[in-house]
C-alpha cells in the first residue's frame, strides 16, 4: 500500500497547522467564495436581484460547500476508512496501511471540524445566516447504488464510495487557494485540505488496486458496473440547496426553476462529472474494469464514456 506521509505527525494539518481564524481587516474587499464557481450567479435573472442578494447567494454557496464537506468526511469517508483501519476488508492489509487509515480518519475529522468552524465564523462576520443543509439525499443516492449493484456486500459498497470520493479531482479544491479575490482565511483552510488530500489520493489509488485484485471475477463485474455510478453520485450537484438559496433571496418559484434549468443543464452536468471523475475512471481502466461490456454500458448510460 502507498503510505500516508511518513512525517504525518509533523506535517498533517491536524498536527501542524494553526486554527484558521477570520480577521475582518484582512478580508476587506474580498469575496467569501469564487463567484465563477457558482453557475447561477451569472444568470440574468440573478443579476437583476442586486448586489446584496448576490452576496447572500455567494455566502450560501460557501456554506453549502463547507456543510457538504463536514458530512462527506464524517458520514462517508470516515465510515469506510474505519473499516480499513480495523482490518475489515477481504484481503490481507499491511499493518502500516491500517495505521495510515487511522491517520486519514484523523485528517478527515479535522477537515469536518474546520469546515464547520469556518461556517460559523463567516456567519458572524457577514451577518448572513446559513440555510439548513440536508446531506440525506446524497447519502441515499450512494446507498441506492450500493444496493443495486452490490446487494449483500454493504461494506464493499462503503469502501468503493470512499475510493470514488478520495480519487476524483474537482476544480474547487484546486482553484480556491490560488484565487486572490477570496477571503484569506478560506484560501488558507482549503489549502490545508488540499495538502492532506494529495496523500489520501495516493493511498486510495493503491488500495483500490489491491481490493480489485482480491475480488472474484463475478464480483469484479459488479464493482465495474457500480463505479461509474459512485463517481456520478459523488460529483453530481444537489440542486435542492441551490433552489432554497435562490428562493431565500426572493426569486419566484417559476424563475428559480428557469435558472436551474438554464445553469444546470444535463449535458453540462455530465461534462463536469466526466472531467472531474477522469482520474477515478482512469483508475478503473488501469485494472481492466471497463473491459466488461456491462460496465462500458453503464459509462455510456451516464454520459461518462
Amino acid at each position: 500500500m502507498s503510505r500516508v506521509a511518513e512525517d504525518w505527525y509533523e506535517s498533517a494539518g491536524v498536527r501542524s497547522r494553526p486554527r484558521r481564524t477570520l480577521a475582518e481587516e484582512r478580508e476587506a474587499g474580498l469575496a467569501v467564495f469564487p463567484a465563477q464557481l457558482v453557475p447561477h450567479l451569472a444568470h440574468p435573472a440573478v443579476a437583476e436581484l442586486g448586489t446584496d442578494a448576490r452576496a447572500a447567494l455567494l455566502a450560501q454557496h460557501f456554506y453549502q460547500y463547507m456543510y457538504f464537506t463536514t458530512h462527506l468526511e464524517t458520514r462517508v469517508v470516515n465510515r469506510g476508512t474505519a473499516l480499513i483501519a480495523h482490518g475489515q476488508v477481504d484481503f490481507t492489509l499491511d499493518p502500516r496501511a491500517r495505521l495510515d487509515a487511522f491517520k486519514i480518519y484523523c485528517d478527515e475529522g479535522y477537515h469536518a471540524l474546520f469546515s464547520l468552524d469556518l461556517v460559523q465564523q463567516v456567519e458572524k462576520s457577514l451577518g448572513i445566516p446559513a440555510l439548513p443543509y440536508d446531506f440525506a439525499p446524497r447519502l441515499a443516492r450512494l446507498e441506492r447504488t450500493a444496493e443495486t449493484f452490490l446487494p449483500g456486500h454493504g461494506s464493499l459498497g462503503q469502501l468503493l464510495q470512499v475510493v470514488a470520493f478520495e480519487t476524483v479531482v474537482t476544480r474547487f479544491l484546486a482553484q480556491i487557494p490560488r484565487d486572490q479575490g477570496v477571503f484569506r482565511v478560506v484560501r488558507e483552510a482549503v489549502d490545508d485540505h488540499v495538502r492532506d488530500e494529495v496523500h489520501h489520493h495516493a493511498y486510495f489509488v493503491k488500495f483500490f488496486k489491491e481490493l480489485w485484485a482480491a475480488l472474484s471475477p463475478a464480483l469484479r463485474r459488479r464493482v465495474a458496473c457500480a463505479m461509474p455510478h459512485f463517481v456520478n453520485d459523488c460529483l453530481r450537484p444537489d440542486l435542492a440547496p441551490v433552489r432554497a438559496a435562490l428562493r431565500s433571496v426572493g426569486l419566484p418559484a417559476g424563475t428559480t426553476a428557469d435558472v436551474l434549468a438554464d445553469c444546470y443543464r444535463e449535458d453540462v452536468l455530465a461534462a463536469t462529472v466526466r472531467e472531474a471523475g477522469r482520474h477515478t475512471l482512469g483508475l478503473c481502466e488501469t485494472v481492466g474494469a471497463f473491459d466488461h461490456p456491462e460496465a462500458r454500458e453503464q459509462l455510456h448510460l451516464l454520459g461518462l464514456a
